[in-house]
């Protein structure tokens, strides 16, 4: 994993949850975790990763993910231990 995406996830981890981390990011994060992520339809994107299939709506007009998705994608990291 990469200094950036160490950085993306101690921000996900951060406590409240931040509305500033740009989808992007978070994205290279799966990534790097060994995810797939794939376009669904409209702004959907289905991340597969542990085994399981996430579908995720990608921010717009704003990059920054909400902080309802940061909570959700926290507490899927904890559940399978990943930590900062």
């Amino acid at each position: 994993m990469k200094r950036k995406q160490q950085r993306t996830l101690e921000q996900i981890y951060k406590r409240p949850a931040s509305g500033n981390i740009p989808w992007k990011d978070i994205e290279s994060l799966f990534k790097a975790l060994g995810a797939e992520a794939t376009e669904r339809s409209g702004s959907r994107v289905a991340v597969v990763l542990f085994g399981e299939v996430r579908v995720f709506h990608r921010p717009h007009p704003s990059p920054n993910t909400d902080k309802g998705a940061i909570a959700s994608i926290r507490k899927w990291l904890e559940f399978y231990e990943v930590r900062p």
